[in-house]
């Protein structure tokens, strides 16, 4: 099944709901919508890799259009039109939940979660050391599932 979205979709209509925001901050909010689009919606959001980079999660490819930028307030290439309205939802959803926090606090929750810390442990990455290791999706569904299990117990 191919995905009719892609990250600099998700990541245009963050910004059009929110404003300019860090590039960090985007990066997580992006990483979120991933998350819960896996577990709310039963697929993925967007179809690029997602890595575990040493301030958190990151999608390489959102990365090289917005690098050397510290704010960013538009995603070229970025179509919200493409989102269908189940996405448009999920992605308000996780701006209700994490919209609000600032960079560093997103950037901190994801280091306290599984997904961020098993892409590292596997590529033997300590704490600050840049690599590039894969967050899979398969850890993402495990891990975010049984966080909203914990929320209707």
């Amino acid at each position: 099944m191919k995905i009719r979205t892609n990250v600099f979709d998700i990541a245009q209509y963050i910004l059009t709901k929110l404003g300019s925001m860090t590039t960090w901050k985007l990066q997580k909010l992006c990483y979120y919508c991933q998350a819960w689009s896996l577990v709310w919606d039963d697929k993925p959001i967007f179809e690029q890799r997602i890595e575990a980079w040493a301030n958190g999660p990151v999608v390489p490819e959102l990365y090289k259009i917005h690098r050397g930028q510290y704010q960013i307030s538009h995603v070229d290439g970025g179509d919200i039109s493409k989102l269908s309205k189940t996405q448009k939802e999920t992605v308000e959803a996780v701006l209700g939940l994490y919209g609000e926090k600032s960079s560093a606090w997103l950037s901190a929750l994801t280091h306290r979660e599984k997904p961020w810390q098993q892409a590292r442990e596997r590529d033997g990455l300590g704490l600050g050391e840049r690599g590039n290791a894969e967050i899979f999706l398969a850890d993402m569904i495990e891990y975010y599932e049984g966080l909203g299990e914990e929320e209707t117990k």
